[in-house]
C-alpha cells in the first residue's frame, strides 16, 4: 500500500534549478496532494505547467501560499523579505515556512519577525546545484546523495523540523542540523569563496586584450574550464549570497589572501619543498571528498 502524501498543498515560491527539481521529486513520488508554483513572470508559470511538474502556477505569492501546508521559498535571497511580507497574511496556522538559501544568519534575522504566530519557520539549505538556472534546468536526481542542512531557530516545533527533514530525505538527501552562524562559516569556505575565486579568475581572463582572450578560450585547460563552469552560475543569486554572508566570506578571503601571499613567496624563493607539501596536503583532502561520496 502506497504511503500517504507528506503534505496536502505545497507552494514553491520560485521555480529555478532548486524549485523545479524539488517539484519534480514531489510529483514523481506523490509527496503532496497538490503543488502550486509562484514565478516572477507569466511566461515562467506557463512553462512549468507545460513541463507538468506542478498542478497550478501564479505570479502572486499570496495566492500560492493560501491554504498551503508547506511554503518553500526558492527565490534569490535579495527578494526573500519582500516575498515573505507579501505571503505572510495568507499562511494558515500550523503551516510550515521553509527556504533553500545558501546563507542562514541574515535569513533568520530578517524573516523571523515576519512569520505569523502559529506558523513554523524551518530554514534549510540543500547543498546541491549546477551552474544552470531556470525551470528547464531542474532534475529530480539533483539532491541524491547530497547533504541538506537545517538551521531551525530556537523553540521551533520539532515535528515541523522532522517533516521538512523527511521531505529532503525522500529527495535522496542526508540531513544535518546546524547553528546558522556556523553554517555560514562552513559554506563561506566550501562554496562561497570558491565561487568568488572562479568569478575573479574568469574576470581576469575576460579583461585580457582580444588576441590573448581568444587564445584563453581556444586553449582552455581542464582547470580553467572548471572555473568557467562555476563562474557561469546565476549572477543574481551569487550577488545576494555575497552581500548576505559578507562577514564570513571576508574572513575566509583574508585567510586565503594570507595563504596566497605565502605561496607567492615560496614560488619567488624557489622553495620546492613548501610547494610539494601544500600540494600533497590538498591531494589528501580531495581523496577525503571522494571517500565521503561528495565528489
Amino acid at each position: 500500500m502506497a504511503e500517504p502524501p507528506l503534505f496536502g498543498r505545497v507552494a514553491l515560491i520560485g521555480v529555478g534549478l532548486i524549485g523545479s527539481s524539488l517539484a519534480r521529486v514531489i510529483k514523481r513520488d506523490s509527496l503532496a496532494s497538490e503543488v502550486v508554483a509562484c514565478a516572477r513572470t507569466q511566461a515562467t508559470c506557463d512553462r512549468v505547467l507545460e513541463l507538468e511538474i506542478v498542478d497550478h502556477a501564479t505570479t502572486d505569492p499570496a495566492a500560492a501560499a493560501a491554504g498551503a501546508d508547506l511554503v518553500m521559498i526558492c527565490t534569490p535571497l535579495g527578494v526573500y523579505a519582500e516575498v515573505v511580507a507579501a505571503l505572510a497574511p495568507e499562511l494558515k496556522p500550523g503551516a510550515i515556512l521553509s527556504e533553500v538559501g545558501s546563507v542562514k544568519y541574515t535569513v533568520i534575522r530578517d524573516l523571523a519577525p515576519l512569520v505569523p504566530d502559529g506558523v513554523h519557520f524551518v530554514p534549510g539549505h540543500p547543498v546541491a546545484g549546477t551552474e544552470r538556472s531556470g525551470p528547464e534546468a531542474g532534475f529530480a536526481e539533483l539532491f541524491q546523495g547530497r547533504w541538506c542542512i537545517l538551521t531551525p531557530p530556537e523553540g521551533v516545533d520539532p515535528g515541523a523540523v522532522e517533516r521538512v527533514a523527511e521531505l529532503w530525505r525522500r529527495a535522496g538527501m542526508m540531513i544535518e542540523i546546524m547553528d546558522p552562524e556556523h553554517h555560514d562559516q562552513v559554506l563561506a569556505i566550501t562554496s562561497h569563496l570558491p565561487h568568488l575565486i572562479a568569478y575573479t579568475i574568469v574576470g581576469t581572463a575576460a579583461d585580457l586584450e582580444e588576441q590573448m582572450k581568444s587564445e584563453v578560450i581556444k586553449f582552455a585547460a581542464g582547470g580553467f574550464r572548471d572555473f568557467t563552469r562555476i563562474a557561469a552560475s546565476d549572477p543574481v543569486m551569487w550577488r545576494d549570497i555575497f552581500l548576505n554572508n559578507r562577514e564570513a566570506v571576508l574572513e575566509m578571503l583574508d585567510r586565503f589572501t594570507e595563504d596566497l601571499t605565502a605561496l607567492q613567496r615560496a614560488i619567488r624563493g624557489g622553495e620546492g619543498e613548501v610547494l610539494q607539501d601544500l600540494f600533497t596536503r590538498t591531494r589528501e583532502l580531495r581523496r577525503g571528498v571522494i571517500e565521503a561520496k561528495q565528489a
